[in-house]
């Protein structure tokens, strides 16, 4: 699949924020005259813009949060609506975050200790997060696959479309929309028991003819993928394994998410006064990155997916922590509802394709026809619901995967950006 030039893509939301940092900053009086030095007064305006960062990462996680009651426009949790929400608030906060790193970079050097240490350390917990964006491409790659076999089943359902005249369903339209759900049953189970054993075929986000590693500078070993084979399944024990090619058979996305979560410290209070504050916005990106990847994860089938990765307490000082922490506790307790423990994913259409599919096949079981009435009319009403799945699984299916691709570009450009600002010779010390 062609990468998309992530450079015009960007371009509104490094506008936006940018603009949000000055609109924040015109926001906040200056300090009386001759009151402060000037190097007071620029740490002051330094605070100012990390504390606007900050609150502002703490309105877009609200945001999440909301549903039909605060805001009857909020999409449901985990639906692909509201997955396309996250992704845009994540987005948004390294944009942000990029912003305030080149524009404090004057007065507190990145490569200077113990910033520079700290900025690495998110850097490679960015870089394994790549890995998970082509992972999540493959899964959304695997719910179009699922779709086609719900449309089969829709359309051999549905009613003809007027003037012609609406007539009872036959056996063979049962049998044909039992067959495609059938087939979709196999192949959801399939990718359950498989784990996600896939090919090692290099398919990344990056520009057609490079790989993870050729687009991104100082990545490490371990993210070198063989490019000479091409998928390795056969036969019908693993459908995922002609789909995902974009990463080892021993990659593990429950390993992975451990990765970018495991260490993710709080840092001390020398550390932040040291950096003007920045190390506090390093954490708290690094704890966006955790949570947003993890919750990702959770919606969408992935191999050897997993969330056992816990997230590391964070200080409520932090404005944004509250409501990072409840969303992480709520998607949480989604997965451990009783039917949602062994789904391929959280997504909310997902648990409508299987609620649709299971409704389907009892109601159309050891049918008798002419179907009566009543047996008819439950068709009826489970058919539609297939039919509005459909519906938004091709409308949001596209753009959802646009989002990933977005997401895989921008973390590849602010790590390129600051390793280069870090490897600048007129940085050091």
């Amino acid at each position: 699949m062609p990468a998309t030039d992530s450079s015009s893509a960007a371009a509104p939301l490094t506008s936006f924020g940018r603009s949000f940092l000055s609109h924040r900053r015109d926001q906040i009086p200056p300090p009386p005259p001759d009151h402060h030095s000037h190097s007071h007064t620029h740490t002051s305006s330094s605070d100012l813009e990390i504390d606007a960062f900050h609150r502002h990462a703490a309105d877009l996680l609200h945001d999440l949060l909301s549903d039909h009651t605060s805001d009857p426009a909020a999409p449901d949790l985990l639906s692909l609506a509201w997955t396309r929400r996250l992704l845009d608030s994540f987005l948004i906060c390294l944009e942000e975050f990029r912003a305030i790193l080149f524009a404090l970079a004057d007065s507190q050097p990145l490569s200077r200790p113990p910033l520079d240490r700290l900025l690495l350390d998110f850097l490679d917990r960015a870089v394994k997060a790549l890995d998970l964006c082509n992972a999540l491409r493959d899964g959304l790659d695997l719910i179009r696959q699922w779709r086609k076999h719900l449309a089969i089943a829709a359309a051999a359902l549905s009613p003809a479309p007027a003037p012609a005249p609406a007539a009872q369903r036959g056996e063979a339209q049962i049998r044909r929309a039992r067959k495609a759900l059938t087939d979709l049953t196999i192949l959801m189970l399939d990718d359950k028991d498989a784990g996600g054993v896939v090919g090692q075929r290099n398919r990344s986000f990056g520009r057609a003819g490079t790989t993870t590693r050729d687009s991104l500078p100082h990545a490490h070993g371990h993210h070198r993928r063989s490019s000479s084979g091409g998928s390795s399944g056969s036969g019908s024990g693993s459908h995922l394994r002609s789909l995902s090619w974009s990463v080892s058979r021993t990659w593990s996305a429950a390993r992975q998410l451990q990765a970018i979560g495991g260490g993710l410290t709080v840092p001390r209070a020398n550390d932040i006064a040291a950096t003007g504050g920045l190390a506090s916005a390093v954490y708290a990106m690094g704890a966006v990155l955790f949570v947003v990847t993890w919750a990702l994860v959770a919606a969408i089938p992935c191999q050897d997916r997993g969330l056992q990765a816990h997230l590391t307490a964070v200080p409520r000082t932090f404005p944004w922590a509250g409501p990072l922490i409840t969303l992480f506790d709520r998607i949480l307790d989604e997965s451990k509802k009783k039917d949602r423990k062994h789904s391929c994913g959280l997504l909310k259409e997902i648990h409508q394709i299987e609620r649709c599919s299971r409704q389907l096949m009892e109601v159309t079981d050891a049918a008798e026809f002419p179907l009566a009435d009543e047996k008819d009319s439950e068709v009826q009403e489970a058919t539609q619901e297939l039919v509005q799945v459909c519906g938004s699984l091709k409308d949001g299916l596209d753009p959802l995967e646009r989002q990933v691709r977005e997401m895989f570009h921008r973390v590849v450009r602010t790590r390129t950006e600051i390793l280069d600002y870090l490897s600048r010779p007129h940085n050091a010390g």
